[in-house]
């Protein structure tokens, strides 16, 4: 009888140890979910949409959903008015 409850020891202390070596440490969890919360973040800001204000070699204003060619300077404009901005058009 003594050697059963020696194995169910040994089995409860094996399982005990490989609990505790196999969970993640408080910092470590805390450092995982601050880096999934900024690629998420970055992730929204990526899937905002776009448009490009470029001037062509011709000197018209472009606005495309497409970046201009290389070595043309460009700047992007939100389709999307930011929160708290208040647009409208029959002000001067």
């Amino acid at each position: 009888m003594q050697t059963r409850w020696a194995v169910v020891a040994g089995l409860v202390a094996g399982i005990a140890v490989a609990w505790w070596f196999a969970r993640e440490a408080p910092a470590a969890a805390e450092a995982r979910r601050q880096r999934a919360e900024q690629a998420a973040s970055a992730n929204a800001e990526d899937a905002r949409p776009v448009l490009y204000r470029w001037t062509d070699a011709a000197g018209v204003l472009q606005v495309t959903q497409e970046p201009p060619p290389r070595g043309r300077r460009y700047e992007t404009v939100d389709i999307q008015p930011r929160d708290g901005i208040e647009v409208d058009g029959g002000r001067q």
